[in-house]
């Protein structure tokens, strides 16, 4: 297993561990020696980049064997494996208005941070870039119906005045174990029954011989080992982090909301970023698309809903009763991404229209009252 996991590091650069082992044993030696709250936040938030890309390096190689669909998912679910893991152990120390803003962090971060650097950096190098129309319309719209399924509760109770915990928490119970059972519906949806929609390039009988699919998979144990081992170091990573987060976000004069949805998610999804910006050099738009909206799928209808259920169940009650400024991001935000990819086309000032809007956002929430 030691030897496995060491061609995979020798694959995918030794550059690339170095830095993870150094800010790794340096954010635990600054919370051994005692050092200053916000340097060791700093440390700690710094060491998770690192660790991301050895991350990245593994779902990028394990979707390059699996097809852009199964990829983009796996991407999506292993690039916000650190959002996840980080709320979760905010949640766990009851850090609860950190957590549901990070939620609603992640979501813009995907589709406007996410989505806005590909089309900008491959703009760049290439005069205008395309992807597939019915892919992005068919993600679009289950995007759009998720964020709507996601702030409902909280409509609701701004509209209609209920100030029960029990009635709120009861509701969103509800409303996550009904988003859950819609994104399962929606694998089955893009990987079985209408996975043309999203791979209309993919060909039945590509040849390959049993010998070489052999092969295929021998390479690629490396990745799945590598993959593992780096999401363990990501989470043990991830606990320093949270541990130093609400002091030192306290110290910058950060607000919670203001940490979770915009501090949190830049660092969290780190990971994501690297996949999208080379997917647009490379000019398969395919990818980033499918990655940004794969993620926020992915956050809306079942990391939402799974930290809802975990609160119940570790005594952290946590609903989905958002700000309504929140509510209002996230409707822009879907607006605006469907907006641009209306055309299936992309070029660098989309690009800079999204990252501009996600800057908007974040002095709004930098100045929202606390």
């Amino acid at each position: 297993m030691i030897n496995v996991f060491w061609h995979s590091l020798m694959a995918s650069g030794r550059w690339k561990l170095i830095p993870a082992l150094i800010m790794f044993g340096l954010t635990q030696l600054a919370s051994m020696q005692g050092w200053p709250t916000l340097s060791c936040f700093i440390l700690s938030a710094i060491g998770i980049i690192p660790i991301a890309l050895l991350l990245s390096d593994a779902t990028e190689e394990i979707s390059e064997h699996s097809g852009p669909t199964i990829g983009a998912i796996c991407t999506a679910v292993f690039g916000n494996c650190a959002e996840f893991i980080i709320a979760l152990s905010a949640l766990r120390l009851g850090l609860i208005d950190v957590v549901k803003a990070s939620l609603t962090g992640a979501i813009l971060s995907d589709l406007l941070l996410v989505t806005g650097l590909a089309m900008l950096v491959g703009g760049l190098r290439y005069s205008e870039q395309s992807f597939q129309a019915t892919m992005a319309r068919t993600n679009g719209a289950a995007m759009t119906l998720a964020v709507m399924a996601m702030a409902l509760p909280a409509s609701l109770i701004s509209t209609s005045g209920i100030d029960d915990p029990v009635a709120i928490h009861g509701l969103s119970i509800t409303v996550a174990v009904v988003l859950i059972v819609i994104y399962f519906l929606t694998l089955i949806f893009s990987l079985a029954t209408h996975s043309h929609l999203f791979d209309p390039l993919h060909v039945e009988g590509d040849g390959l011989s049993l010998a070489a699919e052999s092969t295929a998979s021998v390479r690629l144990m490396p990745w799945i080992v590598q993959l593992i081992l780096s999401t363990a170091f990501l989470a043990y990573q991830s606990e320093s982090f949270v541990h130093f987060l609400e002091p030192a976000t306290k110290q910058l004069g950060f607000s919670a909301l203001f940490t979770g949805i915009i501090i949190i998610p830049i660092i969290g999804g780190f990971s994501e970023y690297i996949p999208a910006v080379k997917g647009a050099l490379r000019n398969r738009m395919d990818l980033p698309i499918s990655l940004a909206m794969g993620s926020s799928l992915l956050v809306a209808l079942l990391i939402a809903p799974a930290l809802i259920i975990i609160g119940s169940l570790i005594g952290q009650p946590m609903d989905l009763d958002f700000t309504g400024f929140e509510v209002i991001a996230l409707f822009f935000s879907v607006i605006i991404v469907n907006f641009v990819n209306m055309d299936a086309k992309s070029n660098w000032l989309e690009g800079v229209l999204l990252l501009g809007m996600f800057a908007i956002f974040g002095a709004a929430f930098f100045y929202y009252p606390t």
